[in-house]
């Protein structure tokens, strides 16, 4: 008598007789594998240049949006910038330096940085018979334009880039440069002229915007001097007008220029720790 038959046991599929049974199984993750695929992820996003050993490449140090120019600069790029900078570096100097300057000698900050203050300062001692107010004239005039062929030179080079640096990230700046573009745009060369009294004009932008659509450097230097000079004249006749009050004010600023210079100094270094923690937070400006 024989055995009853066993039942025998079904044989256990392989791995690719598994995956072929079930093409759509879940991933054992609980992720679609098409999910994780980059293409899915990403599909507009360029890939990252490589070099030769398969790691990314480094941009280089000119490869910045934040910068003005488009592509690798060159010469006269690096130049201009360095121009730049150092007018700007000169500016935040002067700030802390300007009220003990001014009590020193109005005819040295004249000179320095072409201070309306320091001309208000020359025509009041004009009124008591300084005759030499028509150096102070003349030094403020330079003063005041001395660093303004920078940003008309930077507009032939970079056009509307420099325009968006000088406006930032602020909207404001950013709507004051706007504006000013379509002023220079609008009225070409008596623009430089009216940039001394339009208020809340950026000259710069318009300096460099009159650069773009190639102004002769001549022409700009021209309705410059006329804007700078018809300027100060004002301010030394108000000075002179007000006489010794104005004297009066000045000397007060002497008296206290050393803790209004660090009071400046404090101001700065404070606003530049708040602005540099405002950034790291992700804070908008």
């Amino acid at each position: 008598m024989s055995n009853p038959r066993q039942p025998v046991d079904p044989p256990v599929p392989d791995v690719a007789d598994r995956e072929a049974l079930a093409p759509d199984a879940p991933d054992p993750d609980g992720l679609e594998t098409d999910a994780l695929d980059p293409d899915v992820l990403a599909p507009d996003a360029p890939a990252p240049e490589a070099g030769a050993d398969g790691k990314p490449v480094e941009k280089e140090w000119w490869d910045d949006p934040r910068l003005p120019w488009r592509g690798k600069p060159g010469r006269k790029d690096i130049l201009c910038w360095t121009f730049i900078a150092i007018v700007g570096i000169y500016a935040l100097i002067l700030i802390p330096l300007r009220p003990i300057v001014l009590g020193l000698n109005p005819y040295a900050l004249s000179a320095l940085n072409g201070s309306r203050t320091a001309i208000v300062a020359i025509g009041a001692r004009a009124s008591q018979g300084d005759r030499l107010w028509p150096l102070g004239l003349v030094m403020g005039t330079l003063s005041t334009m001395k660093f303004d062929w920078i940003y008309w030179w930077a507009g032939t080079l970079w056009g509307h880039g420099l325009i968006e640096v000088l406006a930032g990230k602020s909207k404001r700046s950013a709507r004051n440069a706007a504006r000013a573009e379509r002023v220079a745009a609008k009225i070409g060369t008596p623009a430089v002229f009216l940039s001394y009294y339009i208020p809340l004009l950026p000259s710069a932008v318009i300096y460099a915007a009159v650069g773009a659509a190639r102004m002769r450097l001549r022409t700009f230097l021209i309705m410059d001097f006329l804007g700078a000079v018809t300027t100060h004249t004002i301010f030394l006749l108000l000075g002179y007008k007000i006489g010794a009050p104005a004297l009066r004010v000045v000397n007060l600023i002497a008296k206290y220029s050393w803790y209004l210079g660090i009071g400046l100094l404090v101001v700065m270094i404070a606003g530049g720790i708040w602005r540099s923690r405002r950034k790291k937070s992700g804070s908008p400006a």
